[in-house]
């Protein structure tokens, strides 16, 4: 196992996460033969990690392939919430999936939150694990019958909460919230890091550097290799086996991190969330959360989290996504008087599934090929979920949970917000019949990225600080959307399923699984624009 400082990686990210910067990217060798094994798993998150070590303990034979390093994709992004305090409140999700199911979906993810806890005593991976309260607690747009509605709901769910009148911790905010004992975080890359030596150690195999570029039921092939198996995980954020049929269940969202310095030992070290805007045009209902993360002696960091927009649509707010990190600064300074400095400041992309609930288990289709996602603002929970149905499938066990996060589902008990969702997307491609970002190549500045029209065509410009130009076309090559521009990560987005390239045209999120192509444009062309 080699731990290396990859210089090139980081410098791909604009806003790293505090997660990545304060431990060395994991690095193992890239796959160099082809390979045979009872369990391929592609992805090196939290939800393809956890997977593998789950089988590994029940003897099985697993190798895991990761395209970056581990941890360089969403997994790394997260802001570590290990909770059974759900985006979706409990009461509506009994609206969803009745009493019963609701019951199972709570169970899942304490269920969640011990197996972490196990993981971290048994393996002993220092990862500053640790028990803390969490307080939900009225966005203004919100009344207290919601918290109201969610205590007896999570009553019936076997979650224990209390109705609390002011927010312990948080200043100018004296109304009431909802306590959450018992719910926990940790830094989560050194989890990662914990689980994947915890692989080794049980004869596992993790290669990176190493894309998987087709998958079918007799395994895996990437650029120059093969990986053949009796079962194939795909943990990949997104799915992008499946072209289509996932992508009309869940839609991605982008959300945006601040991490301020705090003298040490001023905020209760516990998870903060409100219960979202009622207002916004999303049906997400966009919500902030916080949590404390130790630094050192003198200083601990507060990262607080938010101001989300469906991923390559925040110009539908008229703010762009780099003025989303201010936003986030001043809601968080009206509410936390002790911060000093804002230290980082990151984005992530979650999938949001359209039913409000994750899925994990069988390709819809497929015997013998697995998925999880629609992990929405759940990541630590579900990932780990996945790590116990997905194995349970597989040696043949029974779970309890296996029907709940069926990906085959249809999403018939939230049609309304399906439609909407579908409508969003259908409309992104009138794009092409819009003019560009800009009308000269003159406006763009170093450093920058642009939608411009080139003979008819809409054309990704980016330019380096050194002022060359690098030209792509702006069609997404999953389904043939137009790609936006994403000032505050440097990046190329798709608004209809989220697909994300660099800069450079690097795909680097899916459902897209091949870069931009690159176009190459005359000098009297240029001139032209």
């Amino acid at each position: 196992m080699e731990t290396l400082k990859d210089q090139t990686e980081n410098n791909q990210r604009p806003h790293p996460s505090f997660w990545l910067e304060s431990a060395d990217p994991l690095i193992f060798a890239p796959l160099t033969e082809n390979l045979k094994t009872d369990i391929v798993v592609v992805g090196g998150g939290i939800a393809g990690l956890t997977v593998a070590y789950s089988l590994l303990k029940n003897g099985k034979h697993v190798i895991v392939l990761e395209r970056d390093y581990i941890a360089a994709g969403e997994s790394g992004n997260t802001t570590a919430h290990i909770t059974n305090a759900l985006d979706e409140r409990y009461y509506q999700l009994e609206e969803l999936y009745g009493e019963d199911k609701t019951r199972l979906i709570a169970h899942s993810h304490t269920t969640a939150i011990n197996f972490i806890e196990a993981t971290v005593l048994r393996e002993g991976i220092d990862c500053d694990f640790r028990r803390v309260h969490g307080y939900l607690f009225l966005h203004p747009s919100d009344k207290r019958k919601s918290l109201e509605d969610e205590l007896q709901a999570t009553h019936r769910a076997g979650i224990r909460t209390e109705l609390m009148e002011t927010v312990p911790g948080i200043s100018e905010v004296l109304q009431p919230c909802l306590w959450f004992p018992n719910q926990a975080q940790f830094h989560p890359v050194n989890y990662y890091y914990g689980l994947c030596r915890a692989i080794i150690n049980c004869g596992g195999k993790i290669f990176t550097d190493t894309k998987v570029t087709d998958i079918s039921k007799s395994g895996v092939k990437t650029e120059k290799f093969t990986v053949e198996a009796n079962h194939i995980v795909v943990a990949t954020n997104t799915p992008f086996n499946d072209r289509v049929t996932m992508h009309t269940k869940q839609f991605q969202y982008r959300t945006y991190v601040i991490g301020a310095r705090i003298p040490a030992g001023t905020t209760e070290s516990a998870l903060y969330w409100d219960t979202g805007d009622q207002d916004s045009k999303w049906i997400t209902k966009p919500y902030h959360y916080v949590r404390v993360q130790p630094l050192d002696e003198n200083y601990d960091l507060l990262i607080i989290g938010g101001a989300d927009h469906k991923t390559g649509q925040s110009e539908k707010e008229e703010v762009n996504e780099e003025e989303r990190f201010k936003i986030l600064e001043s809601w968080a300074r009206d509410r936390f008087p002790n911060i000093q400095e804002i230290s980082y400041r990151w984005s992530g992309q979650i999938a949001e599934p359209i039913d409000s609930v994750a899925f994990i288990g069988r390709n819809p289709g497929d015997e013998n090929i697995y998925i999880a996602t629609g992990t929405s603002g759940n990541g630590m929970t579900y990932g780990t979920i996945a790590g116990i149905i997905i194995p349970d499938l597989i040696l043949g066990y029974e779970n309890p949970w296996e029907k709940i996060y069926d990906p085959s589902r249809l999403p018939t008990r939230a049609i309304r917000e399906y439609l909407t969702e579908v409508s969003s997307m259908a409309a992104q491609y009138a794009d092409y019949l819009t003019p560009g970002d800009l009308k000269s190549l003159d406006q763009l500045h170093t450093d920058e990225g642009a939608i411009i029209k080139m003979s008819g065509k809409r054309v990704a410009v980016y330019k380096d600080p050194d002022g060359s130009l690098n030209l792509f076309s702006a069609v997404c090559p999953h389904l043939g959307c137009s790609v936006h521009w994403n000032a505050a990560e440097k990046s190329f987005d798709c608004p209809c399923h989220g697909s994300r390239f660099s800069c450079k045209g690097k795909v680097i999120n899916g459902p897209a699984n091949s870069d931009l192509r690159q176009l190459e444009v005359s000098a009297d062309t240029l001139a032209k624009h």
